[in-house]
């Protein structure tokens, strides 16, 4: 079937993107679903700075790729052996595909599937195949989901369901920014009664852990950003104080579990500085891989410290997203305060700058109902 699609033509041209455009909005040949996997009519995706990282550069794919990781939509059509979706049931994208079969799968959600991380890498479904194409070239999957289109074909494994109660903006921004910034506090920080959450870093990964932590009502949640607009922010969705980086480290701010969700070197160090004795810091960003910190191993040892490393909040797609709904049913959880602006799929190149520049949360790409 013919799709339209954002289509990254090249990594790392210069911004501004609304000039140098390395994303093309083009139309593509989809193939049907094959077995195993589901064709979904895209109704709403979200835009992520691991979206951004792929097209500054920072992170290497293969090109041409589809982008947009973070979607939800309704499943169309079902491929061979596919029995525990329906058609017409909304579903949420998840970016990372789990097999269920692999050492990796039965951490618990700790450890990325090895087959999913594998695909992800190569640009392809979970099963090896690519089901895009422009003439007579394959255009390459982005983690297995490309939502930044009309239309996908993904893995069965790379969907969860959720309610018609559930919008689709919601849905989209459930299954990375809340997932991701979410699972980082619930499955990796762990924090217990009365203990406080710092999070370092409040963009969308970072500003729905800030959320989650206060979903728990258990203790402070305390916000940390450089962008005295997102400190602002910050304070609106209810954190009990919030600080400048320069401030955290000046008046020596300290909580037993921080969450550090920049993705930069200079803002786990403030992390790692910031996480009292025998607490937890829990990394979730991710920069680019050439960045190093510099860390003091005696504070880690003289204070008892603990680092975790959580890649997609160290989530199950399929328990987590269920439990962050019903949160947000519940008037717990807020995402909609999440979401910056609501665009169109052509707004795509600037809607990277407006990312970059750190003036967004999270811009949802709204596709036309049919």
């Amino acid at each position: 079937m013919k799709i339209r699609g954002a289509v990254l033509e090249a990594s790392g041209r210069p911004r501004p993107y609304a000039e140098s455009t390395p994303i093309s909005i083009a139309e593509l040949e989809l193939d049907s679903p094959g077995p195993g996997e589901v064709l979904v009519r895209i109704e709403a995706a979200g835009i992520c700075h691991s979206d951004l990282s792929v097209v500054d550069g920072n992170r290497s794919r293969p090109v041409p790729m589809l982008l947009g990781h973070e979607a939800a939509g309704r499943v169309e059509q079902l491929g061979a052996g596919v029995s525990d979706l329906v058609v017409g049931q909304r579903v949420v994208m998840a970016f990372l595909p789990r097999c269920n079969n692999c050492a990796e799968c039965r951490t618990d959600g700790k450890l990325p599937c090895s087959p999913g991380s594998a695909a992800n890498n190569a640009g392809t479904l979970l099963g090896g195949d690519i089901r895009l194409h422009r003439d007579d070239t394959d255009i390459k999957h982005h983690l297995g989901v490309s939502g930044f289109a009309t239309h996908a074909v993904v893995d069965q494994h790379s969907v969860v369901p959720v309610g018609d109660d559930v919008p689709p903006d919601i849905a989209a921004v459930l299954g990375c920014a809340v997932l991701t910034g979410g699972g980082a506090v619930i499955n990796a920080g762990r924090p217990t009664p009365g203990q406080a959450v710092m999070v370092v870093g409040l963009g969308g990964v970072g500003m729905a852990a800030l959320i989650t932590a206060l979903s728990l009502g258990q203790g402070g949640v305390i916000g940390v950003d450089s962008n005295l607009d997102k400190l602002t922010q910050a304070t609106k969705l209810g954190a009990t104080s919030t600080y400048t980086p320069q401030e955290v480290t000046e008046r020596n701010i300290q909580a037993p579990i921080v969450i550090e969700a920049a993705g930069h070197p200079r803002a786990f160090e403030t992390a790692l500085a910031a996480t009292a004795p025998g607490g937890t810091t829990v990394t979730v960003g991710l920069p680019a891989p050439d960045a190093r910190s510099s860390i003091s191993p005696l504070a880690l040892v003289a204070g008892a410290r603990t680092i975790i490393g959580s890649y997609l909040g160290s989530a199950v797609p399929s328990r987590d997203i269920p439990v962050f709904a019903q949160l947000w049913r519940d008037g717990k959880l807020p995402v909609e305060k999440l979401i910056s602006s609501r665009i169109a799929l052509s707004d795509i190149n600037s809607a990277m700058d407006q990312l970059a520049d750190g003036n967004a949360i999270r811009q949802v790409i709204i596709f036309d109902e049919k």
